[in-house]
């Protein structure tokens, strides 16, 4: 097996086009790994939402959290500069983009993510984060 081989299977999925998923993913990937007060975090949603950056902020630290505490195992996620999405982040993306308008998809692929069947309150955060953006003006598609 070749060491591309590994990284596909690793990282199987492609960055999402949608920019605003990319501002998602990064904020999920550097709150994943450096914890919920993360400066780059808070600066790039800063960037990307000018002085309306707190809400979609604290909802996003919110659902990370509900993440981090709902989950029955690993939720697996790649560095912050990976040109590539693991399953998991894929899966969140994915959630993002259509907790509005697929909720029965959004909630099958989060009981999935979290490995429990209960996912109303994980699901509730994953959709004020969606409301938050595109209130903002930055729907998150896929």
């Amino acid at each position: 097996m070749t060491e591309a081989t590994t990284v596909l299977q690793a990282l199987p999925h492609a960055l999402p086009t949608c920019g605003n998923a990319r501002i998602a993913l990064f904020a999920m990937r550097r709150m994943g790994a450096h914890g919920l007060g993360d400066a780059r975090a808070s600066h790039t949603m800063f960037t990307a939402f000018g002085e309306d950056f707190r809400r979609p902020l604290v909802l996003m630290r919110a659902l990370m959290a509900d993440l981090a505490s709902a989950s029955a195992g690993q939720i697996a996620i790649a560095h912050c500069c990976c040109a590539r999405m693991t399953p998991a982040e894929f899966a969140l993306v994915t959630i993002l983009a259509r907790v509005e308008t697929a909720p029965e998809t959004a909630r099958f692929l989060m009981a999935d993510l979290l490995g429990i069947r209960r996912v109303d309150g994980v699901l509730a955060s994953a959709a004020a984060v969606a409301a938050a953006f595109a209130d903002a003006g930055r729907p998150v598609t896929r």
